[in-house]
């Protein structure tokens, strides 16, 4: 079996036994590496080495001796632990990454650099607060905004709900740009993710006895909603121009982005009712409701919902999503466009976990050495695929 398959085998064991608290899986168990694989997996973890460091190092690795000591931190042991998603997945990366970095050692040091015009910064934690009387005020990582009804460190917006009560409900509204992420805490402490390129309309606090809403204008969210029965019964609705989700207590993620046709509703928790054009469907948790904007088609079906909602975890998760998907979703993180010369390599099909840190550059070179493109060139903030 090739290394490429021998990883992703192991990978999705792992990544299902740790993320869904069952018992772990042990290398000993899994297929046979090669001396030659194993050399691959452990130079993966040299996290601070440039791509091509990694491949003129390759050769000095003892293989023997490190992968015994990989293979212990992999190895998880007999009596359960509380892994938390973000160690899981890093686990996953640190099986995965090595394919996705060395694929085709043997011919790496002969391809030919891509030209590359213009820096591409990594997204980071950014957003513009719209307060209640039309101001702007721009929100970035490291930087601090404190008023009496909201308090923002530059990762998160907080509101004070006692210095936030008023006899009208006054709005604001969060937009997070392309190359951005940023999370608000409401004032009945509900906690919202905002992915890149994303809008979400809500009171600065909610009245008592009323039901709390919010709008996702666009893009995508994932919400962890206090109980109704610490608000007085009211419950919580999240709307769009589409749909209304009423909940009671949950965790969900909608994804409706103006460039896609699909709404997506994922239920991790709880449960929520899911209304359309006065139909209404109710979730249970690990099912996603599907509506087709244009033909106004509603389905439900079962997920794995780790892979839909690792975004927020700084996680982007991949399976069996073609590489004009792929990079859409990478377009929105690093605010980038994206142009594929050859449109057969568009419907490639992936699979595979990288973290949001990740240099565009790197991920690109990982395409181009799976053979799935010819090379690539980065002009500004354009991304051209041959």
């Amino acid at each position: 079996m090739p290394v490429f398959h021998k990883l992703i085998h192991l990978s999705k064991q792992i990544a299902s036994s740790l993320l869904k608290d069952k018992q772990p899986v042990r290398l000993e168990q899994s297929e046979l590496f090669s001396d030659e694989d194993k050399a691959y997996i452990i130079k993966s973890l040299t996290e601070d080495a440039s791509i091509k460091e990694r491949l003129d190092l390759i050769n000095k690795i003892d293989t023997k001796t490190d992968w015994e000591t990989v293979k212990n931190k992999i190895v998880l042991p007999a009596k359960k632990r509380n892994w938390t998603y973000p160690a899981a997945a890093v686990l996953v990366v640190a099986v995965m990454s090595v394919y996705f970095i060395k694929f085709n050692l043997s011919t790496a040091s002969s391809v030919k650099s891509p030209v590359i015009s213009g820096a591409i910064e990594v997204g980071t934690n950014k957003a513009i607060l719209t307060l209640e009387d039309g101001s702007n005020v721009t929100l970035e990582k490291g930087d601090s905004f404190n008023t009496k009804t909201v308090y923002s460190n530059g990762e998160q917006i907080v509101y004070n709900a006692k210095e936030s009560k008023k006899s009208e409900v006054a709005y604001n509204y969060l937009t997070v740009p392309r190359g951005g992420q940023f999370s608000l805490k409401l004032s009945d402490g509900t906690k919202v993710w905002l992915n890149s390129e994303s809008q979400l309309k809500y009171p600065i606090t909610f009245k008592d006895g009323e039901d709390r809403k919010v709008e996702l204008i666009y893009g995508e969210a994932y919400f962890d909603v206090t109980s109704s029965e610490d608000y007085q019964g009211a419950g919580f609705v999240v709307s769009n121009s589409r749909q209304n989700i009423k909940v009671l207590g949950t965790e969900f993620n909608v994804k409706a982005y103006k460039d896609e046709a699909n709404i997506y509703t994922t239920l991790v928790e709880g449960k929520v009712a899911v209304s359309i054009d006065g139909v209404t469907e109710n979730l249970l948790p690990d099912q996603q409701s599907i509506l087709d904007t244009n033909t106004k088609s509603f389905t439900v079906g079962s997920v794995d919902v780790n892979i839909e909602i690792s975004w927020k975890d700084g996680v982007f998760s991949f399976d069996g999503l073609t590489l004009k998907e792929i990079m859409k979703v990478l377009s929105r993180w690093y605010d980038i466009e994206v142009v594929f010369l050859n449109k057969a390599t568009e419907n490639e099909e992936f699979i595979g976990i990288l973290s949001k840190d990740q240099k565009i550059e790197d991920i690109l070179y990982t395409i181009k050495n799976f053979k799935i493109i010819k090379d690539y060139e980065i002009i500004d903030n354009t991304v051209i695929l041959k």
